[in-house]
This record gives C-alpha cells, sequence and structure tokens, in this order.
C-alpha cells in the first residue's frame, strides 16, 4: 500500500514530496491482538526485517509465525519510497563502509561481538550489506516529521498496532505515539537513537531532546533549552502516558548506552518505559544489527514475551 505524501508546486507543475511504501503480511489465522508496524534503521529500507545476512528468516517472518499481522515500510525516501531533492530537500552524506563497520562491528567490542553474521573480512558480504544503504535528507527536523506524519496516517488507515523501530527510527516512534493517542498500543525501540539531545554524525541533532522536532509538551516548552535544563517531570506527555515502551539493548554495541537516558526521559514525561538488556535474558554478543543476527531468533524471544505480558493482558 502506498501513504501518499504532501502535493507541492515545482516549475509550474504539480509534484508529490515523501510518499511512503508499506507492504503486509500476516498468519492465516491472526493470533494476536495488535499488529506490528515495523520501522527500518537510518539509511536503510524495510528489507532489514525480512531476512539476515546468512539467509535465514528476519523478524518479520518469526512475527507472523508468532500470530502477528505485519506492516513493514519503507521510511520516506528510502528503498521503494522515492526520494528526489526538489521535493524533499538535499541529501546527506552517503553511507561509507567505514561508517557501517564503526556502526556494526566496532572494534572496541570485537572481543564481545560474536554474533555478526559474516567474517570482518568477507568483503564480499560486506559490499552486499553496504548495498542496501543510501542517503538521508540532510534536515534530520523535516525527515522525522515527515515520517511520524506519514507513520500517523498509515495508523489511521489499518487502525491501533505496536510500532517496533531500529536505531534511526526510534524518535519517529516517540512522535508517531504523541500525534496519535490511543492508535499505538506500544513501542519496541531496539537500540533507539539517542540519548536526548545529542548530535548523530552523518544524521543531525536531537534539538528536541527525544527528536528533532518538538513533542506535545505540558506544560508547553518554548525552547529546546527550557526542556534540557528542567527538572525530569516538570514536562510530561500526555499522549504517551501509561504507554508500554521497551528500550532492547545489546552486549557489544556502543549505541546501547544512548537508550537508558532516552528510557529515562520517556518514564519522567509519564510513559511505562524501560529497558531490556539482551545479557539479562541470556542473549549474548549481540550488536547493534541484532535483529539480524546469527542468534536473532533467540534476541526475539524475550521481546515476543514482552509484548505478550504488556499488550494481551486484561487492564
Amino acid at each position: 500500500m502506498w501513504i501518499p505524501g504532501d502535493r507541492i508546486e515545482w516549475q509550474g507543475a504539480t509534484c508529490q514530496s515523501g510518499p511512503l511504501f508499506a507492504e503486509w503480511e500476516a498468519p492465516e489465522e491472526v493470533t494476536r491482538p495488535w499488529p506490528i508496524v515495523l520501522l527500518h534503521g537510518g539509511g536503510y529500507q524495510g528489507t532489514e526485517w525480512f531476512d539476515t545476512p546468512d539467509g535465514r528468516p528476519g523478524w518479520a517472518q518469526r512475527l507472523v509465525e508468532a500470530g502477528y499481522a505485519v506492516v513493514v515500510a519503507d521510511r520516506p525516501g528510502q528503498g521503494r519510497s522515492p526520494f528526489h531533492v526538489e521535493t524533499m530537500g538535499p541529501m546527506g552524506p552517503p553511507f561509507t563502509y567505514e561508517h557501517g563497520r564503526q556502526i556494526y562491528f566496532p572494534a572496541t567490542y570485537e572481543e564481545q561481538h560474536t554474533q555478526w553474521p559474516f567474517d570482518r573480512s568477507d568483503e564480499a558480504a560486506m559490499d552486499e550489506f553496504i548495498a542496501g544503504y543510501g542517503p538521508l535528507p540532510a534536515d534530520l527536523a523535516f525527515s522525522e516529521d515527515m515520517e511520524a506524519d506519514r507513520i500517523a496516517k498509515l495508523l489511521d488507515r489499518i487502525g491501533p498496532a505496536i510500532l517496533l523501530t531500529h536505531s534511526a527510527s526510534g524518535p519517529v516512534g516517540w512522535l508517531v505515539a504523541d500525534r496519535r493517542p490511543g492508535l499505538v498500543k506500544a513501542i519496541v525501540a531496539v537500540e533507539p537513537m539517542g540519548p536526548p539531545f545529542a548530535t548523530i554524525p552523518n544524521i543531525g541533532t536531537l534539538t528536541w531532546g527525544l527528536a528533532a522536532p518538538p513533542l506535545t509538551w505540558e506544560p508547553s516548552v518554548t525552547s529546546p533549552d527550557e526542556l534540557r535544563e528542567a527538572i525530569p517531570g516538570t514536562h510530561r506527555l500526555p499522549a504517551l502516558a501509561g504507554l508500554p515502551i521497551v528500550a532492547v539493548t545489546a552486549e557489544a554495541s556502543a549505541f546501547a548506552a544512548a537508550s537508558k537516558p532516552a528510557i529515562d526521559q520517556l518514564k519522567a514525561a509519564g510513559a511505562m518505559a524501560e529497558v531490556l538488556y539482551l545479557p539479562d535474558h541470556g542473549v549474548y554478543g549481540n550488536g547493534h544489527g541484532l535483529i539480524y543476527e546469527k542468534n536473532s531468533d533467540a534476541a526475539l524471544a524475550p521481546v515476543l514475551e514482552w509484548l505478550i505480558a504488556h499488550t494481551e493482558t486484561d487492564d
């Protein structure tokens, strides 16, 4: 399905900016109460949920096998969702091999990181892995605002759902929940981009703490500095009050440290937020690509347990 973008005028003609492509799959008998919308990481595309670099079924298939309907989106300007600089603004820098290695198997964690699905020296496998990456829009606030708008409209079409984000799509999850209270039943954020107010190399700055664009704080906030300097809990997010949120973090990832500060801010704002650290559940050796590493099925198991506990129990 397509979630259309905005009509804009360009050189006397009408064009479309930022459409979103999504595809769905479901078991013959859906046994879970809410579908799951899968949002991929920065610069990649929805295919990261379908299978793994070593050819095994990915989380999308495993979630279908567990009884969920799943909707996999290509974030605007990525994958099958078209990007043109005349409609979406300048592109950010291209994704480099060096950046990919720094993110997915940094030397700092080489001894701990045992689950990457191909040998670090396998250049042909690295070529195939990097091939799926493209540029992000240069303006992070614009792109997150646009993505949140399209995912919110996707929920308007399919109804209430669970959001499952990875990395750079993490802030989009908070924004969608803020814009569609009641339609987001829970958020699973796999190592969400952060911490609050961080500047992320090659991507941009989380100017308003949890995201680059502002959320709906109460009391209202007039500037990012006001939010940054406030005592935690001074400003709340009414749309996220009581919303179950979990950040899934791995043993051998530099990104894991960013999750706790984001979860702390969400908790202070009223969400029911927590961190799920995989080693606490007997899952070891993972990095930032935990959703498609060698033990991806084992990494999903505690996530499934959390989902059932937080979305299928009686109020």
